[in-house]
């Protein structure tokens, strides 16, 4: 019976460097013997595709509620037929976005964000939780023309308050993202590589 596997995602603003980052972790992770997997929310299911093509990139925003909804939806088949299989596997999984990105995103918007953890009860808690932190003003400037919906500076603002509670609480752990390209892959990958000691 192989060992339960171990499961972290990474949380951020549009434009911190997270996507990069996710896959730069996973390619370490597998250079020094663990055998990891990247996937991401929006997934490349049905619901995840619909969300990326009539939310993330219509021309207006959606309801939130809608979007909340519809992100719990994907998760649901995110978890039980990506994340919960791999991670009986043995594998680490390492996901680009996760709840916490509707607690933040949804919850910028003023749900309620135990009503937001409710639709949400189905997600299985990661075992690390990590937060790639850049200023607002910073990310709308990496930003390509081409941009979301929820890329806007205001947005972005409301986002990462919600964000820094969760640091507060101590849910999710804080990374520098202002730091260069390597110094942050080196950050995270030390955090990822203590907790997979701790656990033994």
């Amino acid at each position: 019976m192989k060992e339960k596997g171990f499961f972290v995602c990474v949380e951020g603003l549009d434009g911190c460097g997270k996507t990069t980052q996710t896959k730069l972790l996973v390619r370490k992770l597998r250079k020094t013997g663990w055998d990891a997997v990247y996937t991401a929310e929006p997934s490349h299911g049905k619901i995840g595709r619909f969300i990326q093509k009539y939310c993330l990139h219509s021309e207006k925003r959606t309801s939130p509620i809608v979007e909340a909804l519809l992100f719990a939806a994907d998760r649901f088949e995110h978890v039980t037929k990506e994340v919960i299989p791999a991670l009986n596997e043995g594998k680490i999984v390492v996901s680009d976005r996760y709840f916490y990105s509707s607690l933040a995103y949804q919850g910028a918007t003023e749900l309620d964000l135990k009503w937001i953890e409710t639709i949400n009860k189905h997600a299985i808690q990661p075992d690390l939780a990590i937060f790639v932190d850049v200023e607002p003003e910073a990310v709308i400037k990496r930003l390509k023309p081409k941009k979301s919906v929820m890329e806007n500076l205001e947005t972005q603002r409301k986002v990462r308050e919600v964000y820094v509670r969760f640091v507060e609480k101590r849910e999710l752990v804080r990374i520098d993202g202002n730091n260069s390209k390597k110094e942050v892959a080196g950050d995270i990958l030390k955090v990822v590589l203590n907790f997979l000691e701790k656990r033994g």
